[in-house]
């Protein structure tokens, strides 16, 4: 079984969460066992067990592999703001080498990882390191995650060729229908199939209520299946 996934998105509201707890669900439906990362998280609440992030208890709820709040989420940061500026009001500073080690563990007790990124694919981490960087370090295929509303185009193709840029692999995109009002969607989907050189894996539909589908389609389940057995060029 391949290492799993990264997930980035084409700015901060794409929707990678959504995306990254429907392939958990859908993965887990399949008989996988799937461990979770959400390895920088700007944002958290303070629970009875410390500071927590919505989005990493999200995953964990919807993952099957059972491991320490800390190696999920390494940096549990409290502002919400770039994970550079949130860590330094915290006086840390983000270290690849520390997620790698974490992701170790992760991926010798499940069959994949899931790993969520924050915010787009350039954003920052410390005074010279970026989102990307952190996809490259843990040698993932990268699955892009694209918010469609007015401005997606110009988003997400920047983020592909920054992606195959890094000579990293682009595994698949999935739109996510984050503006229901956004009358051209069928036009840019189109723009961006061609564009990006592949159909999107799934189109994810507009839920207000935050109850999405328990697991995509099946057809989307067997890409994801494809894109977790690449690897890196």
């Amino acid at each position: 079984m391949p290492g799993g996934l990264f997930i980035t998105g084409t700015d901060t509201a794409a929707g990678k969460t959504v995306v990254a707890r429907l392939i958990v669900r859908s993965l887990v439906a399949d008989g996988v066992r799937v461990a979770v990362m959400k390895p920088v998280a700007a944002g958290s609440i303070m629970t009875p067990d410390g500071p927590r992030n919505e989005d990493a208890l999200g995953l964990i709820a919807d993952s099957n592999v059972n491991l320490p709040y800390a190696t999920i989420n390494p940096y549990c940061l409290a502002a919400p703001v770039a994970p550079h500026l949130a860590a330094r009001d915290a006086g840390v500073t983000i270290e690849l080498s520390r997620v790698q080690q974490h992701f170790k563990t992760l991926r010798a007790a499940a069959d994949c990882v899931i790993v969520e990124g924050a915010g787009g694919w350039l954003a920052p981490l410390n005074d010279g390191e970026f989102i990307a960087d952190l996809a490259a370090a843990l040698e993932l295929p990268v699955l892009l995650v694209v918010g469609l509303r007015l401005g997606c185009l110009n988003h997400a193709l920047l983020t592909v060729a920054a992606i195959r840029q890094r000579r990293l692999l682009l595994a698949g995109w999935i739109g996510n229908h984050i503006d229901p009002g956004f009358a051209r969607a069928p036009d840019n989907l189109a723009t961006l199939e061609r564009h990006i050189g592949m159909a999107p894996i799934a189109i994810v539909g507009h839920d207000p209520s935050g109850h999405w589908s328990a697991r995509l389609p099946a057809g989307a389940v067997a890409a994801l299946h494809s894109a977790m057995r690449k690897q890196l060029t």
